[in-house]
Protein backbone atom coordinates (compact mmCIF):
# COMPACT_ATOMS: atom_id res chain seq x y z
CA UNK A 1 0.00 0.00 0.00
CA UNK A 2 2.80 2.39 0.94
CA UNK A 3 4.49 1.82 -2.44
CA UNK A 4 1.24 2.53 -4.28
CA UNK A 5 0.69 5.77 -2.36
CA UNK A 6 4.31 6.79 -2.95
CA UNK A 7 4.04 6.06 -6.68
CA UNK A 8 0.82 8.05 -6.93
CA UNK A 9 2.37 10.91 -4.95
CA UNK A 10 5.46 10.94 -7.17
CA UNK A 11 3.26 11.00 -10.27
CA UNK A 12 1.03 13.80 -8.95
CA UNK A 13 3.84 16.04 -7.76
CA UNK A 14 5.88 15.06 -10.82
CA UNK A 15 3.45 17.26 -12.73
CA UNK A 16 5.06 20.20 -10.93
CA UNK A 17 3.03 22.99 -9.41
CA UNK A 18 -0.03 21.87 -11.36
CA UNK A 19 0.31 18.45 -9.72
CA UNK A 20 0.36 20.01 -6.26
CA UNK A 21 -2.87 21.87 -7.03
CA UNK A 22 -4.47 18.72 -8.47
CA UNK A 23 -3.28 16.64 -5.50
CA UNK A 24 -4.96 19.01 -3.06
CA UNK A 25 -8.09 19.36 -5.19
CA UNK A 26 -8.67 15.61 -5.35
CA UNK A 27 -7.02 14.76 -2.00
CA UNK A 28 -6.76 11.03 -2.51
CA UNK A 29 -3.53 11.43 -0.56
CA UNK A 30 -3.65 13.67 2.57
CA UNK A 31 -2.64 17.27 1.92
CA UNK A 32 0.12 17.02 4.53
CA UNK A 33 1.89 14.37 2.44
CA UNK A 34 1.43 16.16 -0.89
CA UNK A 35 2.71 19.44 0.56
CA UNK A 36 5.63 17.88 2.43
CA UNK A 37 6.68 15.95 -0.68
CA UNK A 38 6.54 19.23 -2.58
CA UNK A 39 8.82 20.65 0.12
CA UNK A 40 11.22 17.76 -0.42
CA UNK A 41 11.27 18.54 -4.17
CA UNK A 42 11.99 22.17 -3.32
CA UNK A 43 15.00 21.03 -1.27
CA UNK A 44 16.17 19.12 -4.37
CA UNK A 45 15.77 22.21 -6.57
CA UNK A 46 12.85 20.86 -8.63
CA UNK A 47 10.14 23.28 -7.50
CA UNK A 48 9.94 26.80 -6.11
CA UNK A 49 8.65 27.55 -2.62
CA UNK A 50 6.37 30.42 -3.71
CA UNK A 51 4.96 28.44 -6.64
CA UNK A 52 4.28 25.46 -4.39
CA UNK A 53 2.48 27.60 -1.80
CA UNK A 54 0.37 29.23 -4.51
CA UNK A 55 -0.45 25.83 -6.06
CA UNK A 56 -1.28 24.34 -2.65
CA UNK A 57 -3.49 27.28 -1.81
CA UNK A 58 -5.33 27.14 -5.14
CA UNK A 59 -5.83 23.37 -5.00
CA UNK A 60 -6.89 23.35 -1.35
CA UNK A 61 -9.32 26.21 -1.90
CA UNK A 62 -10.90 24.65 -4.99
CA UNK A 63 -11.41 21.38 -3.09
CA UNK A 64 -13.26 23.25 -0.34
CA UNK A 65 -15.30 25.24 -2.86
CA UNK A 66 -16.39 21.95 -4.42
CA UNK A 67 -17.64 20.74 -1.02
CA UNK A 68 -19.30 24.12 -0.37
CA UNK A 69 -21.16 23.89 -3.69
CA UNK A 70 -22.20 20.31 -2.94
CA UNK A 71 -23.73 21.54 0.31
CA UNK A 72 -25.20 24.63 -1.34
CA UNK A 73 -26.82 22.88 -4.31
CA UNK A 74 -27.18 19.28 -3.15
CA UNK A 75 -27.89 19.68 0.55
CA UNK A 76 -27.55 17.09 3.25
CA UNK A 77 -29.54 14.29 1.52
CA UNK A 78 -27.22 14.41 -1.49
CA UNK A 79 -24.13 14.32 0.71
CA UNK A 80 -25.40 11.48 2.87
CA UNK A 81 -26.04 9.47 -0.27
CA UNK A 82 -22.88 10.30 -2.25
CA UNK A 83 -20.42 11.66 0.32
CA UNK A 84 -18.73 8.31 0.78
CA UNK A 85 -17.42 8.55 -2.79
CA UNK A 86 -15.37 11.57 -1.81
CA UNK A 87 -14.40 10.13 1.58
CA UNK A 88 -16.88 12.24 3.57
CA UNK A 89 -18.76 10.18 6.16
CA UNK A 90 -22.10 10.90 7.81
CA UNK A 91 -20.20 11.28 11.11
CA UNK A 92 -18.05 14.04 9.59
CA UNK A 93 -21.12 15.79 8.20
CA UNK A 94 -22.90 15.58 11.58
CA UNK A 95 -19.89 16.88 13.48
CA UNK A 96 -19.13 19.72 11.09
CA UNK A 97 -22.79 20.74 10.91
CA UNK A 98 -22.94 20.77 14.71
CA UNK A 99 -19.81 22.95 14.88
CA UNK A 100 -21.14 25.31 12.22
CA UNK A 101 -24.49 25.72 13.99
CA UNK A 102 -22.84 26.17 17.38
CA UNK A 103 -19.99 28.51 16.45
CA UNK A 104 -21.13 30.34 13.31
CA UNK A 105 -19.26 31.31 10.18
CA UNK A 106 -15.93 31.98 11.94
CA UNK A 107 -15.58 28.24 12.43
CA UNK A 108 -14.73 28.01 8.72
CA UNK A 109 -11.30 29.45 9.49
CA UNK A 110 -10.58 27.72 12.80
CA UNK A 111 -11.89 24.28 11.82
CA UNK A 112 -9.34 24.06 9.00
CA UNK A 113 -6.75 23.21 11.66
CA UNK A 114 -8.79 20.55 13.48
CA UNK A 115 -8.70 16.93 12.27
CA UNK A 116 -11.96 15.24 11.19
CA UNK A 117 -13.85 18.55 11.00
CA UNK A 118 -11.48 20.42 8.68
CA UNK A 119 -12.50 18.78 5.41
CA UNK A 120 -16.21 18.54 6.05
CA UNK A 121 -16.82 22.03 7.50
CA UNK A 122 -17.39 23.44 4.01
CA UNK A 123 -20.52 21.32 3.61
CA UNK A 124 -22.68 22.98 6.31
CA UNK A 125 -21.42 26.36 5.13
CA UNK A 126 -22.92 25.55 1.74
CA UNK A 127 -26.10 24.12 3.24
CA UNK A 128 -26.50 27.31 5.33
CA UNK A 129 -25.92 29.41 2.18
CA UNK A 130 -23.00 31.26 3.80
CA UNK A 131 -21.98 34.15 1.51
CA UNK A 132 -19.56 32.82 -1.09
CA UNK A 133 -17.05 35.67 -0.74
CA UNK A 134 -16.88 35.34 3.05
CA UNK A 135 -16.47 31.56 2.79
CA UNK A 136 -13.68 31.92 0.23
CA UNK A 137 -11.78 34.51 2.29
CA UNK A 138 -11.91 32.41 5.48
CA UNK A 139 -10.85 29.34 3.54
CA UNK A 140 -7.92 31.12 1.88
CA UNK A 141 -6.77 32.62 5.17
CA UNK A 142 -6.57 29.13 6.68
CA UNK A 143 -5.14 27.23 3.71
CA UNK A 144 -2.22 29.62 3.14
CA UNK A 145 -0.50 28.99 6.52
CA UNK A 146 -1.34 25.26 6.29
CA UNK A 147 0.40 25.07 2.90
CA UNK A 148 3.38 27.10 4.09
CA UNK A 149 3.83 24.96 7.21
CA UNK A 150 3.91 21.58 5.46
CA UNK A 151 5.92 22.77 2.47
CA UNK A 152 8.46 24.34 4.82
CA UNK A 153 8.66 21.22 7.01
CA UNK A 154 9.05 19.01 3.93
CA UNK A 155 11.86 21.20 2.59
CA UNK A 156 13.63 21.05 5.96
CA UNK A 157 13.20 17.28 6.28
CA UNK A 158 14.55 16.68 2.79
CA UNK A 159 14.72 12.95 2.04
CA UNK A 160 13.09 12.24 5.42
CA UNK A 161 9.88 13.96 4.28
CA UNK A 162 7.94 10.69 4.84
CA UNK A 163 8.35 11.30 8.59
CA UNK A 164 6.12 14.37 8.29
CA UNK A 165 3.27 12.92 10.40
CA UNK A 166 5.65 12.32 13.31
CA UNK A 167 7.58 15.57 12.92
CA UNK A 168 4.49 17.70 12.31
CA UNK A 169 2.43 16.19 15.15
CA UNK A 170 3.56 18.75 17.76
CA UNK A 171 2.88 21.59 15.30
CA UNK A 172 -0.53 20.37 14.17
CA UNK A 173 -1.57 19.46 17.73
CA UNK A 174 -0.50 22.92 18.90
CA UNK A 175 -2.28 24.61 16.00
CA UNK A 176 -5.46 22.58 16.66
CA UNK A 177 -5.37 23.44 20.37
CA UNK A 178 -4.70 27.10 19.55
CA UNK A 179 -7.59 27.16 17.08
CA UNK A 180 -9.94 25.64 19.66
CA UNK A 181 -8.83 28.12 22.34
CA UNK A 182 -9.25 31.10 20.00
CA UNK A 183 -12.64 29.79 18.90
CA UNK A 184 -13.66 29.42 22.54
CA UNK A 185 -12.54 33.00 23.32
CA UNK A 186 -14.48 34.32 20.32
CA UNK A 187 -17.61 32.45 21.42
CA UNK A 188 -17.33 33.69 25.01
CA UNK A 189 -16.87 37.23 23.69
CA UNK A 190 -19.95 36.91 21.45
CA UNK A 191 -22.06 35.47 24.26
CA UNK A 192 -21.06 38.26 26.66
CA UNK A 193 -21.63 40.89 24.00
CA UNK A 194 -25.07 39.38 23.28
CA UNK A 195 -26.05 39.57 26.96
CA UNK A 196 -25.24 43.28 27.09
Amino acid sequence: MKEMVLSLLEWIVGLGHLGIALGLMVEVIPSELVLSYAGYLISQGHLSFAGSVIAGTIGGTIAQLFLYWMGYYGGRPFLEKYGRYILISKKQIDLSESWFEKYGTGVIFFARFIPVVRHAISIPAGIAKMPFSKFTIYTLLAIIPWSILFIYLGSQLGSNWEDIKTIAAPFTRGIAIGAIVILFVVIVFKVRKGKK
